[in-house]
């Protein structure tokens, strides 16, 4: 009986000391994002095929925005004119093998309110990622780009609703036009 109890102590003290260590350390969990209020209602226009309207959307629903299907009266617009995918050699080994390349995501996404102002100035995200390339498993290799495209995806999202959260915080401070590379 007492191992038992002996045992139960131990586990809240683990239990204990692993919460006072994330705590320290400094970890929090992510919120969703704080959309400027102008956002409430928005609509979702994205170029191009792929995962990144559905993503954004869910992130957009999740952050408090209800995502409507077309334009109208009192409806934002978030607009994405460009969302591609592009790939670099970035190292060849003996007999012209590649043996590296580089992933880039690029968006260019702006904002205008439900009156029409323009909320975001187009801006450019840049970001990409690295892997090395092997020849003898291409069908691995072609996994291996899809998770990084869909990695990027996220990563991409994350990025828009950040900016659109400093444009929330800080209406007038939100700069005009910037771009990141990651």
């Amino acid at each position: 009986m007492s191992l038992i109890k002996t045992g139960r102590s131990f586990q809240a003290t683990l239990l204990l000391v692993s919460v006072l260590a994330l705590a320290a350390c400094g970890f929090h969990l992510r919120r969703n994002a704080a959309l400027p209020a102008s956002m409430q209602r928005v609509h979702l226009v994205v170029s191009g095929s792929g995962d990144l309207q559905r993503i954004l959307a869910r992130a957009l629903r999740s952050a408090g925005a209800t995502v409507e299907d077309s334009r109208g009266p009192g409806i934002a617009e978030l607009n994405v004119p460009v969302a591609r995918f592009s790939t670099d050699t970035l190292t060849a080994g003996g007999y012209v093998r590649i043996t590296e390349y580089a992933v880039h995501d690029e968006v260019q996404f702006n904002v205008v309110d439900a009156e029409g102002r323009m909320l975001v100035a187009p801006q450019t995200i840049n970001m990409s990622r690295q892997f090395s390339y092997d020849a003898t498993d291409t069908v691995g290799n072609a996994s291996q780009v899809q998770e990084i495209q869909r990695s990027l995806n996220d990563d991409m999202v994350q990025a828009i609703l950040f900016r659109l959260q400093a444009v929330g915080r800080h209406p007038l401070g939100a700069p005009a036009n910037a771009s990141s590379t990651r």
